[in-house]
Protein backbone atom coordinates (compact mmCIF):
# COMPACT_ATOMS: atom_id res chain seq x y z
CA UNK A 1 0.00 0.00 0.00
CA UNK A 2 1.92 3.88 -0.94
CA UNK A 3 2.09 5.76 2.16
CA UNK A 4 0.26 9.14 2.10
CA UNK A 5 4.05 10.79 1.27
CA UNK A 6 3.73 9.02 -2.01
CA UNK A 7 0.40 9.11 -2.76
CA UNK A 8 1.01 13.18 -2.28
CA UNK A 9 4.16 13.08 -4.79
CA UNK A 10 1.74 11.62 -7.33
CA UNK A 11 -0.84 13.92 -6.64
CA UNK A 12 1.92 16.92 -7.01
CA UNK A 13 2.91 15.86 -10.46
CA UNK A 14 -0.58 15.49 -11.49
CA UNK A 15 -1.64 18.90 -10.51
CA UNK A 16 1.33 20.16 -12.09
CA UNK A 17 0.47 18.91 -15.43
CA UNK A 18 -2.88 20.65 -14.61
CA UNK A 19 -2.54 23.62 -13.16
CA UNK A 20 -2.57 26.67 -16.09
CA UNK A 21 0.10 29.62 -14.81
CA UNK A 22 -1.35 33.16 -13.91
CA UNK A 23 1.09 35.99 -14.10
CA UNK A 24 -1.23 38.80 -13.22
CA UNK A 25 -2.30 39.71 -17.11
CA UNK A 26 -5.90 39.41 -17.66
CA UNK A 27 -5.05 36.93 -20.62
CA UNK A 28 -4.33 34.55 -17.92
CA UNK A 29 -7.79 33.77 -17.30
CA UNK A 30 -8.99 32.86 -20.74
CA UNK A 31 -9.15 29.06 -20.09
CA UNK A 32 -11.27 30.00 -17.48
CA UNK A 33 -13.56 31.87 -19.06
CA UNK A 34 -14.43 29.19 -21.43
CA UNK A 35 -14.83 26.73 -18.26
CA UNK A 36 -17.53 29.67 -16.91
CA UNK A 37 -19.22 29.40 -20.36
CA UNK A 38 -23.08 30.66 -19.85
CA UNK A 39 -23.12 30.55 -16.01
CA UNK A 40 -24.74 33.61 -15.17
CA UNK A 41 -23.56 34.18 -11.45
CA UNK A 42 -19.91 33.76 -11.12
CA UNK A 43 -19.04 34.06 -7.13
CA UNK A 44 -14.82 34.58 -6.67
CA UNK A 45 -14.20 34.05 -3.30
CA UNK A 46 -10.78 35.04 -1.18
CA UNK A 47 -9.13 33.07 1.46
CA UNK A 48 -8.85 36.37 3.29
CA UNK A 49 -10.38 39.93 3.28
CA UNK A 50 -6.96 41.79 3.41
CA UNK A 51 -5.05 40.38 0.34
CA UNK A 52 -4.32 42.38 -2.50
CA UNK A 53 -3.59 39.62 -5.15
CA UNK A 54 -7.20 38.23 -4.07
CA UNK A 55 -8.59 41.70 -4.66
CA UNK A 56 -6.52 42.45 -8.10
CA UNK A 57 -7.47 39.39 -9.59
CA UNK A 58 -10.71 39.40 -8.87
CA UNK A 59 -10.91 42.97 -10.71
CA UNK A 60 -9.40 41.56 -13.90
CA UNK A 61 -11.54 38.30 -13.58
CA UNK A 62 -14.97 40.91 -13.27
CA UNK A 63 -13.43 43.38 -15.66
CA UNK A 64 -13.59 40.49 -18.37
CA UNK A 65 -16.87 38.92 -17.27
CA UNK A 66 -18.29 42.40 -17.67
CA UNK A 67 -17.09 43.83 -21.08
CA UNK A 68 -16.89 40.13 -23.24
CA UNK A 69 -20.01 38.09 -21.27
CA UNK A 70 -22.62 40.99 -20.37
CA UNK A 71 -22.24 40.98 -16.70
CA UNK A 72 -24.28 43.64 -15.41
CA UNK A 73 -24.01 43.77 -11.64
CA UNK A 74 -21.16 43.40 -9.06
CA UNK A 75 -22.89 42.05 -5.85
CA UNK A 76 -20.30 42.08 -3.03
CA UNK A 77 -20.10 41.36 1.10
CA UNK A 78 -20.88 45.44 1.91
CA UNK A 79 -24.07 46.93 3.46
CA UNK A 80 -26.71 47.67 1.21
CA UNK A 81 -26.83 51.57 1.09
CA UNK A 82 -22.91 51.31 1.43
CA UNK A 83 -22.37 50.18 -1.45
CA UNK A 84 -25.39 51.74 -2.98
CA UNK A 85 -23.85 55.42 -2.80
CA UNK A 86 -21.23 53.36 -5.15
CA UNK A 87 -23.87 52.22 -7.66
CA UNK A 88 -25.14 55.76 -8.24
CA UNK A 89 -21.71 57.00 -8.94
CA UNK A 90 -21.00 54.20 -11.28
CA UNK A 91 -24.01 54.91 -13.20
CA UNK A 92 -23.57 58.87 -12.98
CA UNK A 93 -25.61 59.66 -10.70
CA UNK A 94 -25.82 61.27 -7.07
CA UNK A 95 -23.49 63.84 -5.48
CA UNK A 96 -19.88 62.28 -5.37
CA UNK A 97 -17.51 63.99 -8.10
CA UNK A 98 -14.52 61.41 -7.75
CA UNK A 99 -14.62 57.12 -7.02
CA UNK A 100 -12.70 58.00 -3.63
CA UNK A 101 -15.67 60.21 -2.14
CA UNK A 102 -18.22 57.05 -3.32
CA UNK A 103 -17.07 54.84 -1.18
CA UNK A 104 -16.95 57.61 1.60
CA UNK A 105 -19.68 55.53 3.77
CA UNK A 106 -17.71 52.66 4.53
CA UNK A 107 -16.85 53.70 7.77
CA UNK A 108 -17.75 50.88 10.06
CA UNK A 109 -15.09 48.33 10.95
CA UNK A 110 -13.47 47.22 8.57
CA UNK A 111 -12.91 49.93 6.80
CA UNK A 112 -9.98 48.50 4.60
CA UNK A 113 -12.37 45.80 3.08
CA UNK A 114 -13.67 48.46 0.76
CA UNK A 115 -11.60 51.42 1.33
CA UNK A 116 -8.43 49.86 -0.55
CA UNK A 117 -6.47 50.52 -3.14
CA UNK A 118 -7.81 47.79 -5.23
CA UNK A 119 -11.27 48.78 -4.65
CA UNK A 120 -10.68 52.61 -5.60
CA UNK A 121 -9.13 51.43 -8.97
CA UNK A 122 -11.79 49.62 -9.85
CA UNK A 123 -14.78 51.43 -8.80
CA UNK A 124 -13.19 54.11 -11.25
CA UNK A 125 -12.98 52.20 -14.03
CA UNK A 126 -16.63 50.58 -13.49
CA UNK A 127 -17.10 54.90 -13.74
CA UNK A 128 -15.19 55.33 -17.27
CA UNK A 129 -16.54 52.21 -18.49
CA UNK A 130 -20.02 53.01 -17.85
CA UNK A 131 -19.50 56.62 -19.03
CA UNK A 132 -17.84 55.77 -22.63
CA UNK A 133 -21.51 53.29 -23.35
CA UNK A 134 -23.93 54.40 -25.88
CA UNK A 135 -27.07 56.11 -24.92
CA UNK A 136 -29.37 53.83 -23.39
CA UNK A 137 -26.97 50.46 -23.30
CA UNK A 138 -26.79 48.82 -19.96
CA UNK A 139 -24.66 50.03 -17.38
CA UNK A 140 -22.67 47.64 -14.49
CA UNK A 141 -23.84 48.61 -11.33
CA UNK A 142 -22.35 47.63 -7.73
CA UNK A 143 -24.44 46.62 -4.92
CA UNK A 144 -24.01 45.13 -1.06
CA UNK A 145 -25.42 42.05 -0.07
CA UNK A 146 -24.76 41.77 3.63
CA UNK A 147 -27.05 42.78 6.68
CA UNK A 148 -25.55 44.63 9.37
CA UNK A 149 -26.66 48.23 8.50
CA UNK A 150 -29.60 48.19 10.40
CA UNK A 151 -29.16 51.62 11.52
CA UNK A 152 -28.15 53.33 8.45
CA UNK A 153 -31.15 51.03 6.42
CA UNK A 154 -33.76 52.66 8.56
CA UNK A 155 -32.59 56.27 7.86
CA UNK A 156 -32.25 55.46 4.27
CA UNK A 157 -36.03 54.51 3.98
CA UNK A 158 -37.19 57.00 6.08
CA UNK A 159 -35.27 59.38 3.47
CA UNK A 160 -36.96 57.87 0.62
CA UNK A 161 -40.69 58.27 2.45
CA UNK A 162 -40.29 61.60 3.01
CA UNK A 163 -39.65 62.32 -0.81
CA UNK A 164 -42.16 60.24 -1.99
CA UNK A 165 -44.99 59.87 0.77
CA UNK A 166 -44.60 62.27 3.79
CA UNK A 167 -47.51 60.69 5.87
CA UNK A 168 -46.15 57.02 5.19
CA UNK A 169 -42.82 58.52 6.27
CA UNK A 170 -44.16 59.54 9.81
CA UNK A 171 -45.72 55.95 10.18
CA UNK A 172 -42.33 54.44 9.36
CA UNK A 173 -40.98 56.62 11.93
CA UNK A 174 -43.15 55.46 14.49
CA UNK A 175 -42.37 52.01 14.18
CA UNK A 176 -38.71 52.40 13.52
CA UNK A 177 -39.08 54.38 16.79
CA UNK A 178 -39.06 51.11 18.63
CA UNK A 179 -35.50 50.97 18.09
CA UNK A 180 -34.81 54.52 19.52
CA UNK A 181 -33.62 53.16 22.98
CA UNK A 182 -30.61 51.69 22.00
CA UNK A 183 -29.13 54.85 20.55
CA UNK A 184 -27.92 53.05 17.04
CA UNK A 185 -26.05 50.47 19.23
CA UNK A 186 -27.49 46.66 17.49
CA UNK A 187 -25.61 44.45 19.81
CA UNK A 188 -27.19 46.42 22.91
CA UNK A 189 -30.55 46.14 21.35
CA UNK A 190 -29.96 42.30 19.97
CA UNK A 191 -28.92 41.48 23.95
CA UNK A 192 -31.86 43.19 25.39
CA UNK A 193 -34.64 41.89 22.71
CA UNK A 194 -33.69 38.44 23.52
CA UNK A 195 -33.12 38.35 27.30
CA UNK A 196 -35.04 41.69 28.80
CA UNK A 197 -37.23 42.92 26.63
CA UNK A 198 -39.66 42.96 23.85
CA UNK A 199 -38.27 43.29 20.16
CA UNK A 200 -39.00 45.07 17.31
CA UNK A 201 -40.12 42.67 15.03
CA UNK A 202 -43.52 43.18 14.25
CA UNK A 203 -42.43 46.90 13.84
CA UNK A 204 -40.62 45.84 10.85
CA UNK A 205 -42.91 43.24 9.17
CA UNK A 206 -45.24 45.65 9.22
CA UNK A 207 -43.41 48.39 7.80
CA UNK A 208 -41.57 46.51 4.72
CA UNK A 209 -45.11 45.26 4.12
CA UNK A 210 -46.69 48.07 3.66
CA UNK A 211 -43.79 49.55 1.50
CA UNK A 212 -44.47 46.02 -1.14
CA UNK A 213 -48.16 46.59 -1.05
CA UNK A 214 -47.43 50.09 -2.27
CA UNK A 215 -44.71 48.81 -5.08
CA UNK A 216 -46.92 49.07 -8.13
CA UNK A 217 -47.59 53.03 -7.12
CA UNK A 218 -44.12 54.26 -5.90
CA UNK A 219 -42.39 52.41 -8.65
CA UNK A 220 -43.97 53.93 -11.48
CA UNK A 221 -44.27 57.44 -10.43
CA UNK A 222 -41.03 58.86 -12.17
CA UNK A 223 -40.04 56.31 -15.25
CA UNK A 224 -37.11 53.98 -14.59
CA UNK A 225 -35.32 56.18 -11.96
CA UNK A 226 -38.20 56.01 -9.50
CA UNK A 227 -38.35 52.08 -10.00
CA UNK A 228 -34.00 52.26 -9.14
CA UNK A 229 -35.22 54.50 -5.60
CA UNK A 230 -38.10 52.43 -5.23
CA UNK A 231 -35.86 49.15 -4.92
CA UNK A 232 -33.21 50.61 -2.86
CA UNK A 233 -36.07 51.43 -0.31
CA UNK A 234 -37.56 48.01 -0.76
CA UNK A 235 -34.17 46.27 -0.33
CA UNK A 236 -33.45 48.60 3.24
CA UNK A 237 -36.74 47.73 4.71
CA UNK A 238 -35.96 44.18 4.12
CA UNK A 239 -32.11 44.67 5.72
CA UNK A 240 -33.85 46.33 8.56
CA UNK A 241 -36.04 43.22 9.03
CA UNK A 242 -33.38 40.74 8.70
CA UNK A 243 -31.06 42.51 10.61
CA UNK A 244 -33.53 42.68 13.58
CA UNK A 245 -33.37 38.90 13.31
CA UNK A 246 -30.19 38.81 13.22
CA UNK A 247 -29.29 41.07 16.04
CA UNK A 248 -31.31 38.83 18.06
CA UNK A 249 -29.68 35.53 16.78
CA UNK A 250 -26.37 36.80 17.62
CA UNK A 251 -26.90 35.53 21.09
CA UNK A 252 -28.29 31.93 20.65
CA UNK A 253 -25.40 30.51 18.50
CA UNK A 254 -23.10 30.92 15.67
CA UNK A 255 -25.02 28.61 13.49
CA UNK A 256 -28.33 30.32 14.17
CA UNK A 257 -26.83 33.63 13.07
CA UNK A 258 -24.44 32.52 10.57
CA UNK A 259 -26.97 30.99 8.42
CA UNK A 260 -29.92 34.33 8.75
CA UNK A 261 -26.87 35.89 7.19
CA UNK A 262 -26.34 34.04 4.69
CA UNK A 263 -30.03 33.29 3.78
CA UNK A 264 -30.08 37.78 3.75
CA UNK A 265 -27.13 38.12 1.12
CA UNK A 266 -28.64 34.83 -0.80
CA UNK A 267 -32.20 36.39 -1.03
CA UNK A 268 -30.77 40.12 -1.89
CA UNK A 269 -28.54 38.20 -4.56
CA UNK A 270 -31.65 36.45 -5.93
CA UNK A 271 -33.97 39.99 -5.70
CA UNK A 272 -31.24 41.91 -8.11
CA UNK A 273 -31.22 38.90 -10.68
CA UNK A 274 -35.38 39.46 -10.48
CA UNK A 275 -35.27 43.55 -10.75
CA UNK A 276 -32.38 43.60 -13.35
CA UNK A 277 -34.21 40.65 -15.30
CA UNK A 278 -37.35 42.44 -15.32
CA UNK A 279 -36.79 43.52 -18.76
CA UNK A 280 -36.66 40.41 -20.29
CA UNK A 281 -32.35 40.00 -20.76
CA UNK A 282 -31.26 37.36 -17.97
CA UNK A 283 -29.01 38.93 -15.35
CA UNK A 284 -25.90 38.16 -15.38
CA UNK A 285 -24.10 39.00 -11.84
CA UNK A 286 -20.56 38.47 -9.84
CA UNK A 287 -20.55 38.24 -6.67
CA UNK A 288 -17.32 39.06 -4.07
CA UNK A 289 -17.51 37.07 -0.89
CA UNK A 290 -15.09 35.36 1.51
CA UNK A 291 -14.30 31.95 0.61
CA UNK A 292 -16.27 30.33 3.58
CA UNK A 293 -19.58 32.24 2.13
CA UNK A 294 -18.89 31.41 -1.56
CA UNK A 295 -17.12 27.83 -1.13
CA UNK A 296 -20.53 25.13 -0.97
CA UNK A 297 -20.92 25.00 2.66
CA UNK A 298 -21.66 21.10 2.21
CA UNK A 299 -18.13 20.46 1.27
CA UNK A 300 -16.79 21.60 4.91
CA UNK A 301 -17.01 20.93 8.58
CA UNK A 302 -18.92 23.97 8.59
CA UNK A 303 -21.76 22.26 6.80
CA UNK A 304 -21.63 19.12 8.83
CA UNK A 305 -22.48 21.15 11.87
CA UNK A 306 -25.32 22.81 9.97
CA UNK A 307 -24.08 25.76 8.62
CA UNK A 308 -25.43 26.72 4.87
CA UNK A 309 -23.98 29.68 2.88
CA UNK A 310 -24.60 31.72 -0.22
CA UNK A 311 -22.81 29.51 -2.63
CA UNK A 312 -24.84 26.70 -1.13
CA UNK A 313 -27.95 28.43 -1.51
CA UNK A 314 -26.92 29.67 -5.23
CA UNK A 315 -26.41 26.51 -6.66
CA UNK A 316 -29.69 24.92 -4.97
CA UNK A 317 -31.21 27.59 -6.58
CA UNK A 318 -29.11 28.47 -9.98
CA UNK A 319 -27.44 24.95 -10.78
CA UNK A 320 -25.23 24.77 -13.35
CA UNK A 321 -25.87 28.55 -14.18
CA UNK A 322 -23.54 29.18 -10.96
CA UNK A 323 -19.93 28.94 -11.00
CA UNK A 324 -17.81 29.06 -7.15
CA UNK A 325 -14.04 30.44 -7.51
CA UNK A 326 -11.92 30.27 -4.16
CA UNK A 327 -8.37 31.86 -4.06
CA UNK A 328 -5.64 30.01 -1.78
CA UNK A 329 -1.69 31.20 -0.57
CA UNK A 330 0.76 29.70 1.30
CA UNK A 331 2.47 32.63 2.68
CA UNK A 332 3.33 36.64 2.89
CA UNK A 333 1.38 39.20 4.43
CA UNK A 334 -2.15 40.20 5.18
CA UNK A 335 -3.98 43.37 5.82
CA UNK A 336 -6.13 42.18 9.24
CA UNK A 337 -7.14 42.81 13.23
CA UNK A 338 -6.16 41.34 16.44
CA UNK A 339 -9.35 41.88 18.07
CA UNK A 340 -12.60 42.94 16.25
CA UNK A 341 -12.92 47.00 16.12
CA UNK A 342 -9.23 47.18 16.66
CA UNK A 343 -7.04 49.23 14.07
CA UNK A 344 -5.77 47.58 10.76
CA UNK A 345 -2.26 45.85 10.81
CA UNK A 346 0.04 44.44 8.26
CA UNK A 347 0.49 41.03 9.54
CA UNK A 348 2.56 38.01 8.31
CA UNK A 349 1.00 35.69 7.25
CA UNK A 350 2.25 32.11 8.78
CA UNK A 351 3.51 29.09 5.97
CA UNK A 352 0.46 26.68 5.72
CA UNK A 353 0.16 24.04 8.03
CA UNK A 354 1.58 20.51 6.74
CA UNK A 355 -1.54 18.29 5.24
CA UNK A 356 -3.38 21.66 4.13
CA UNK A 357 -4.71 22.40 0.65
CA UNK A 358 -2.52 25.35 0.67
CA UNK A 359 0.70 23.46 1.58
CA UNK A 360 -0.08 20.86 -1.54
CA UNK A 361 -0.31 23.61 -3.69
CA UNK A 362 3.13 24.87 -2.34
CA UNK A 363 4.25 21.78 -3.25
CA UNK A 364 3.14 22.54 -6.84
CA UNK A 365 4.46 25.71 -7.11
CA UNK A 366 8.13 24.56 -6.50
CA UNK A 367 8.59 23.90 -9.74
CA UNK A 368 8.65 27.41 -11.07
CA UNK A 369 4.80 27.95 -11.74
CA UNK A 370 4.17 30.36 -8.21
CA UNK A 371 0.74 31.23 -9.25
CA UNK A 372 -2.10 28.99 -10.82
CA UNK A 373 -5.15 28.14 -12.02
CA UNK A 374 -7.58 24.98 -11.60
CA UNK A 375 -10.41 23.41 -13.35
CA UNK A 376 -12.13 21.13 -10.54
CA UNK A 377 -14.96 20.85 -12.46
CA UNK A 378 -12.95 17.18 -14.42
CA UNK A 379 -13.14 14.30 -13.48
CA UNK A 380 -9.10 13.84 -13.71
CA UNK A 381 -7.52 11.90 -11.34
CA UNK A 382 -6.17 14.90 -9.65
CA UNK A 383 -9.80 16.60 -9.14
CA UNK A 384 -10.83 13.32 -7.57
CA UNK A 385 -8.04 13.48 -4.98
CA UNK A 386 -8.93 16.94 -3.78
CA UNK A 387 -12.39 15.63 -3.42
CA UNK A 388 -10.53 14.04 -0.37
CA UNK A 389 -10.59 16.32 3.00
CA UNK A 390 -8.13 18.39 4.07
CA UNK A 391 -7.14 21.46 5.75
CA UNK A 392 -8.43 24.85 4.31
CA UNK A 393 -7.53 28.57 5.69
CA UNK A 394 -9.75 31.08 5.77
CA UNK A 395 -8.54 34.60 7.51
CA UNK A 396 -11.19 37.30 8.22
CA UNK A 397 -11.22 40.43 9.30
CA UNK A 398 -9.47 39.32 12.56
CA UNK A 399 -6.15 37.21 12.06
CA UNK A 400 -4.26 34.94 15.27
CA UNK A 401 -1.20 33.60 14.18
CA UNK A 402 -0.69 32.11 17.65
CA UNK A 403 -4.12 30.10 17.58
CA UNK A 404 -3.89 29.15 13.68
CA UNK A 405 -4.76 25.99 13.70
CA UNK A 406 -7.75 26.53 15.56
CA UNK A 407 -8.95 29.62 14.61
CA UNK A 408 -8.31 29.73 10.99
CA UNK A 409 -8.37 26.31 9.81
CA UNK A 410 -11.13 23.91 8.93
CA UNK A 411 -11.53 20.54 6.66
CA UNK A 412 -13.16 20.53 3.47
CA UNK A 413 -13.73 19.05 0.08
CA UNK A 414 -11.89 21.00 -2.28
CA UNK A 415 -13.26 19.58 -5.42
CA UNK A 416 -17.00 20.00 -4.37
CA UNK A 417 -16.65 23.44 -2.38
CA UNK A 418 -15.38 25.25 -5.68
CA UNK A 419 -15.52 24.70 -9.06
CA UNK A 420 -11.95 26.57 -9.87
CA UNK A 421 -9.46 27.88 -7.43
CA UNK A 422 -6.64 29.89 -8.18
CA UNK A 423 -3.28 29.78 -6.18
CA UNK A 424 -1.00 32.37 -5.23
CA UNK A 425 2.10 31.04 -2.96
CA UNK A 426 3.52 34.45 -1.83
CA UNK A 427 0.90 37.24 -1.77
CA UNK A 428 0.84 40.75 0.48
CA UNK A 429 -1.30 43.03 2.01
CA UNK A 430 -4.17 44.91 0.57
CA UNK A 431 -3.32 49.00 0.70
CA UNK A 432 -6.03 50.72 3.00
CA UNK A 433 -6.69 54.40 1.71
CA UNK A 434 -5.92 55.06 5.53
CA UNK A 435 -2.49 53.74 5.50
CA UNK A 436 -1.90 54.33 9.30
CA UNK A 437 2.08 54.59 11.06
CA UNK A 438 0.78 51.20 12.64
CA UNK A 439 -0.07 49.62 9.42
CA UNK A 440 3.33 50.81 6.96
CA UNK A 441 5.33 49.30 10.44
CA UNK A 442 3.45 45.78 10.22
CA UNK A 443 4.80 42.80 8.59
CA UNK A 444 8.63 43.46 9.39
CA UNK A 445 10.88 41.50 6.67
CA UNK A 446 7.92 40.77 4.65
CA UNK A 447 8.12 44.28 2.55
CA UNK A 448 9.39 47.27 2.92
CA UNK A 449 7.57 49.80 4.95
CA UNK A 450 9.12 53.13 3.31
CA UNK A 451 8.09 51.42 -0.31
CA UNK A 452 5.16 53.67 -1.98
CA UNK A 453 2.81 50.42 -2.93
CA UNK A 454 2.60 49.70 -6.25
CA UNK A 455 -1.09 49.78 -6.64
CA UNK A 456 -1.57 52.91 -4.30
CA UNK A 457 -4.16 55.29 -6.12
CA UNK A 458 -3.68 55.58 -9.58
CA UNK A 459 -6.61 57.07 -12.12
CA UNK A 460 -9.62 57.68 -10.68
Amino acid sequence: MASSGDSDRTLVQQLRREAHPVEFAARDYDPLLEQIGDARFVLIGEASHGTHEFYRQRVLLTRRLIEEKGFVAVAVEADWPDAYRINRFVRGEGDDATASEALGDFQRFPTWMWRNADVLDFVGWLRARNDALPVNAPTAGFYGVDLYSLYSSIDAVIRYLEQTDPEAATRARQRYACFETYEKDEQAYGYAATYSAESCEDEVVEQLVELQRRAGELARRDGPLAEDEFFFAEQNARLAKDAEEYYRAMFRGRVSSWNLRDRHMAGTIEALDRYLSRRGMPAKIVVWEHNSHLGDARATEMGEQGELNVGQLVRERYGREAFLIGFSTHRGSVTAASDWDGPAERKRVREALPGSFEALFHQVADDGTPNFLLNLRGDTDAVQALREPRLERAIGVIYRPETERWSHYFLAHLADQFDAVIHFDQTRAVEPLERTPRWLRGAAGAESAAEVPETFPTGV
